[in-house]
């Protein structure tokens, strides 16, 4: 899960599996696989950052816990 901040400024977590396209237009637009749109604040490179980092977590906190 991700936070992003919607263009009226309140923040959301968005299920960050769900993203299909990020688009700059010059807002950024988030499609999910539903269809629905989502217009954010956040620079298309910051949620591709805060989804790098979220792939990331999944990855390491398996490993984590078994130890």
């Amino acid at each position: 899960m991700i936070r992003v901040e919607k263009m009226d400024g309140s923040r959301i977590v968005l299920n960050a599996d769900w993203i299909q396209t990020i688009e700059s237009t010059p807002d950024t637009v988030i499609t999910l696989t539903t269809g629905f749109k989502l217009i954010v604040r956040n620079t298309a490179d910051e949620v591709i950052t805060l989804c790098q980092q979220y792939k990331r977590q999944m990855l390491v906190w398996p490993l984590e816990e078994s130890k």
